[in-house]
């Protein structure tokens, strides 16, 4: 795809209709996330659906599409991330929830934490791995950085779930703070993966 004006699709406010539809049509998710813990022992997927929807609208802004094949796996992905580190997360305040009586995914897996966010770190790392494909970002020798980068940010998981104590809520909170390690390595393949392209 190529865009003639890059500069004005980047301007303040400067949306495509596609993507204003889009956008609006994540109001839904947004207004009633804060109710899920009411409801749900999985207000951390909700978050991952709402959160994430910026995966759709980025992409719809710049290409007015959405190309299933690259977005429902980055998609995917984020959901899968969002339910590792929120889940995390929530092991703080389990004591609080309980309290409380809110619900959340570390009082519904509690002592099978680790299984079930190993299980999501995979979900996440094989669909980042899909749509960099699918985005030919690793089919192509020239665009071979992705995959390094996507191993490194695996390890970074791995760490995180290997070390982390879920009883311990300061070692919580530094491992969720280290997500940004992980942001950091994906968005690094994807930019380097397609400046050498």
């Amino acid at each position: 795809m190529s865009v003639e004006k890059p500069q004005e699709m980047f301007a303040f406010g400067r949306l495509n209709d596609y993507s204003r539809i889009l956008g609006a049509s994540s109001l839904l998710l947004v207004f009633s996330y804060p109710l899920m813990k009411r409801f749900t022992f999985w207000p951390q997927a909700y978050l991952g659906l709402t959160f994430n929807w910026g995966a759709l609208l980025g992409w719809a802004a710049i290409t007015e599409s959405l190309d299933p094949s690259i977005i429902l796996p980055l998609y995917s992905a984020g959901i899968f991330w969002t339910l590792v580190y929120d889940t995390i997360y929530a092991h703080q305040d389990k004591e609080d929830d309980l309290k409380v009586g809110v619900k959340s995914t570390a009082l519904r897996v509690g002592d099978f934490t680790k299984y079930w966010i190993s299980g999501f770190s995979a979900a996440c790392i094989g669909s980042l791995a899909l749509s960099g494909y699918n985005a030919q970002l690793g089919w192509c020798l020239h665009a071979w950085p992705y995959y390094p980068f996507l191993t490194a940010a695996a390890a970074q998981l791995a760490w995180q779930i290997s070390t982390v104590g879920l009883s311990n809520r300061s070692d919580c909170n530094r491992k969720f703070v280290s997500n940004k390690w992980f942001g950091a390595l994906v968005f690094g393949g994807i930019l380097f993966g397609r400046l050498v392209s």
